[in-house]
C-alpha cells in the first residue's frame, strides 16, 4: 500500500498552511504555526503543542485555556479549538499524527486510554524544563525523519518514535491527574466501561448494548455519557482494546483464521475478514503473510 504524504511546514504563512493541507489527507505534520493547529484538515489527528515561549490562548469545549512557556496542549480533535489568540513573543512548536496511528502503538491496557477523559476536560498539561525538553527533543526526531518515507520500514521508525513521545507525555499527566477524581455518575460509569474492557472481555463482546446492560444503563445515554467526557465513540473505545487481542491470535500460527473467527465469537468468517480488513487495513490472511520473512513460502493456517 502506499504511503500517506508526510508535511514538514515550516515556512508558509497560516493562510498557505491550511489551503495545502485541503488537497491532502496527512499523517504526521510538525510546525511551528500556533495558527495551523486547528486546521479542519487535522481533525483525524492528534495535536501535541509545546508553548517555548511567550503566551497565547485558545477556547476548547467552551472553555479559556491561556497557556505560556513549557504548557503542554495535548488535543485529540484540535479542530474543536476557537479563538485562538497568540502574544507579539509566542513561541510553539507542535506535532501532529494520524489519531489511530496513534492509538495503534500502544498495548490496550495503558494510561493513554484513560488519560483520553481528562484531556478532553483539560488538555493543558504543565512540564518543568526537564520535562519540556525531553518533548522537544522527540519533536525534533520525528520531524527530522519526515521526509525518510521511502524507507521499507519507514512507518513502525515513526510509531517507535511517537512512542517514545507519548510516554515521555504519560509522566507529568499521570502526575496532574493523580488527585483528580471522576465522583459524578457520568465519570463512574466510564471507568466501569474501562473496567471492563482491561479485562479482556472484548475478545468475544464488541457490542454497545452488551455493556449497556452490565452497567445498568442505555446504549444511548452510554453512548452519549461516552462521547461527551472522552470526544471518542464507544464502538472506536471497544475496537481499541480489541484490536490488540486480534493481533495476538493472528499472530498465533497454531490458530487458523476459522478458529479465531469462533474464539472471537464473529458470526462468519466472512464478518472477521471485514473486521480484520477495517482495523488492520488488510484481510487476515494478507496480514499474516505480511508477518512473514521476504522471500517465504511456508503457508500460514487458514479457514
Amino acid at each position: 500500500m502506499p504511503y500517506n504524504f508526510h508535511f514538514l511546514h515550516n515556512s508558509f504563512d497560516s493562510a498557505e498552511f491550511n489551503q495545502y493541507l485541503c488537497s491532502m489527507k496527512i499523517d504526521f505534520i510538525y510546525s511551528t504555526d500556533f495558527y495551523g493547529m486547528n486546521a479542519a484538515e487535522l481533525r483525524h489527528t492528534c495535536m501535541h503543542l509545546l508553548c517555548t515561549g511567550g503566551e497565547g490562548s485558545f477556547v476548547f469545549n467552551e472553555r479559556l485555556y491561556r497557556i505560556v512557556k513549557n504548557d503542554l496542549v495535548v488535543m485529540p480533535f484540535p479542530h474543536r479549538a476557537r479563538n485562538l489568540a497568540a502574544g507579539p513573543d509566542m513561541q510553539v512548536e507542535w506535532f501532529a499524527a494520524d489519531n489511530k496511528f496513534l492509538q495503534r502503538q500502544l498495548p490496550s491496557n495503558n494510561y493513554g486510554i484513560g488519560g483520553a477523559i481528562s484531556l478532553n476536560q483539560n488538555p493543558v498539561i504543565k512540564l518543568n524544563e526537564e520535562q519540556a525538553g525531553h518533548l522537544l527533543t522527540d519533536f525534533h526526531r520525528l520531524r527530522d525523519r519526515l521526509g525518510d518515507r521511502h524507507l521499507m520500514f519507514y512507518r513502525q521508525l515513526m510509531g517507535s518514535l511517537c512512542l517514545t513521545m507519548m510516554y515521555d507525555i504519560f509522566e507529568p499527566h499521570a502526575l496532574r491527574d493523580t488527585t483528580d477524581t471522576h465522583t459524578d455518575r457520568a465519570g463512574y460509569i466510564v471507568k466501569q466501561l474501562t473496567a471492563l474492557l482491561d479485562t479482556g472481555i472484548s475478545c468475544t463482546e464488541r457490542s454497545v448494548r452488551y455493556y449497556a446492560e452490565r452497567l445498568h444503563v442505555s446504549p444511548k445515554y452510554l453512548s452519549a455519557t461516552f462521547k461527551r467526557l472522552t470526544g471518542d465513540s464507544v464502538t472506536s473505545f471497544i475496537d481499541r482494546h480489541t484490536v490488540p487481542i486480534l493481533k495476538s491470535y493472528l499472530d498465533d500460527e497454531r490458530l487458523s483464521l476459522t478458529q479465531i473467527a469462533e474464539q472471537m465469537n464473529f458470526t462468519s468468517l466472512s464478518y472477521f475478514s471485514r473486521y480484520c480488513t477495517k482495523h488492520l487495513g488488510q484481510p487476515p490472511s494478507e496480514y499474516r503473510q505480511s508477518k512473514q520473512p521476504k522471500g517465504s513460502t511456508r503457508i500460514m493456517p487458514g479457514a
